[in-house]
């Protein structure tokens, strides 16, 4: 398993709209590409694929930008890194294909479904709430709250 460059900034960039969103009022890509040194180009193409899934509402003109079109409590790692074209699968065995000629007696193969299996399961149990409340010095209630 890799994430890529993009995975990584999605994730990072998603943080750093949570942090930044106030009352729901939009983030510019502008002020998120400055806050987490991003090119605006890249970020633009990142918050394409996040509106897309649904994950961020857009609004344009002066004064717009993107915030979240659900709750931070509701929105999970996965389904950022999962928008943003990033699969979190290992990289098996040929179990997968018929070119396998151990797929009767390969005990790897289950270890290796059992490692994605509670991968996907960690990423998916991680809100953005979670994380903020976890590794964020401002507590999350402080942060939605300020105006």
């Amino acid at each position: 398993m890799r994430i890529t460059t993009r995975g990584r900034y999605a994730l990072r960039a998603s943080l750093a709209l949570a942090k930044l969103e106030k009352n729901g009022v939009p983030v510019s890509i502008n002020i998120l590409s400055e806050q987490e040194d991003i090119s605006s180009v890249f970020l633009e193409q990142i918050f394409f694929k996040l509106r897309k899934a649904g994950l961020v509402s857009s609004i344009r003109g002066p004064g717009g930008g993107f915030r979240f079109a659900q709750p931070l409590d509701k929105l999970t790692a996965k389904q950022i890194l999962d928008a943003a074209g990033e699969e979190l699968e290992l990289t098996f065995c040929d179990k997968h294909s018929n070119n396998c000629k151990r797929i009767g007696e390969c005990m790897c193969h289950s270890i290796w479904q059992e490692t994605h299996a509670m991968i996907n399961a960690y990423f998916s149990s991680l809100t953005l709430a979670s994380i903020l409340e976890k590794y964020n010095t401002i507590p999350v209630n402080d942060i939605n709250s300020e105006a």
